[in-house]
């Protein structure tokens, strides 16, 4: 590519898409109208509408900016506290939208990227137990206890593939639409056409990323409260102002009115070597043990066993996990380990 044709790409006026795209989305900088579809389609439709209005472009491209400042200062004029950020947002648009070109382009980034983009991401789910729930429960039907490992193992694969694939249909869906629409502009040259789909496809990603983490912060999390309530197993109040060293899920009452902390984690990875929370913390709050459940469990080194294990920790770890068999055989690790197909027989034996 030569220079000349270099620059020419740079400063293609498409490449706004994208950064439009960001604009309209921040929420720390400026006020996200990009989450509102109602506000942000009477925006596109207004200011198009005013395009073939029969003035001068320069009259009608000053009339749409007017009328892009008047929608979204009447839409937040009940919220003086978003004043500043309206009018960063603002004062930040009529500085990228330059000429009535930009304006075109900022108006089909509104229709055609921000509002499909937004259905899009809408329709992933929030959370992967639509996918999971009557399959672990069949598997646990059939299968029962000795069935735990794997059905939390497929809480968690078949959660992941579940949501990923409806990624995939809307952003299928969502691309093929702008790549149709955009093959009938004949305005747009090929180049044209590929910074618009690759901007489009670029926020698509940032964003199901976005609720790609959301969500896995909730996943393993939920099938503890699957299995407790399959197995009918009532659930306690956390303790008031206890805070462990790693999180805890749910929590169950013993028989003699204590607590146990049941967590699920696919690793252990927080900071496990800063642990302060003592035996005689535990005691004070009656926290008889804290039970992880841990999928994936090469990292639990001795050192991580011990530390915790000494603090009334148990770890359930899958039951032909190379992990299980040496720290079972171990003379100081095996009061810390247990499989997890012995997990539920464990929590009636505390709380019956």
């Amino acid at each position: 590519m030569n220079t000349n044709s270099f620059i020419s790409d740079i400063q293609n006026r498409w490449h706004n898409v994208y950064w439009y795209s960001r604009i309209l989305i921040n929420n720390d900088k400026y006020i996200a109208i990009g989450k509102e579809p109602k506000l942000l389609s009477t925006i596109a439709s207004s200011i198009r509408i005013v395009a073939n209005n029969g003035s001068s472009k320069e009259e009608t491209f000053e009339l749409q900016k007017q009328i892009l400042r008047h929608i979204v200062e009447e839409r937040y004029k009940k919220t003086p506290s978003k004043y500043d950020r309206i009018q960063r947002l603002l004062n930040e648009l009529c500085t990228e939208i330059k000429t009535p070109e930009d304006m075109e382009v900022f108006i089909i980034t509104c229709e055609n990227i921000m509002l499909p983009l937004y259905q899009a991401i809408a329709n992933i789910p929030n959370d992967d137990k639509e996918f999971t729930l009557n399959i672990a429960k069949s598997y646990l039907d059939v299968r029962g206890e000795e069935g735990l490992a794997t059905v939390i193992s497929l809480w968690d694969d078949l959660g992941v593939k579940g949501c990923l694939t409806a990624e995939r249909t809307e952003i299928i869906k969502a691309f093929a639409t702008l790549r149709i629409l955009l093959s009938n502009d004949l305005s747009l040259s090929e180049n044209d056409k590929d910074i618009v789909l690759t901007a489009f496809v670029q926020e698509f990603e940032r964003r199901a990323a976005q609720k790609r983490k959301k969500r896995a912060g909730g996943s393993l999390e939920n099938v503890t409260d699957f299995i407790l309530e399959y197995y009918k197993i009532k659930r306690a109040q956390a303790p008031s102002h206890f805070q462990a060293d790693l999180e805890v899920d749910n929590w169950v009452k013993t028989k003699d009115g204590w607590l146990i902390g049941i967590s699920c984690k696919r690793t252990i990875r927080e900071r496990w070597k800063n642990v302060s929370t003592s035996v005689e913390i535990y005691n004070r709050f009656k926290v008889k043990y804290i039970f992880h459940i841990v999928t994936f469990d090469e990292d639990l080194s001795d050192d991580k066993l011990t530390i915790l294990g000494e603090q009334r920790q148990i770890f359930y770890l899958p039951d032909n996990s190379r992990r299980l068999k040496y720290a079972s055989e171990h003379v100081g690790l095996k009061n810390y380990v247990r499989p997890i197909s012995q997990l539920i027989n464990d929590i009636k034996k505390e709380i019956k």
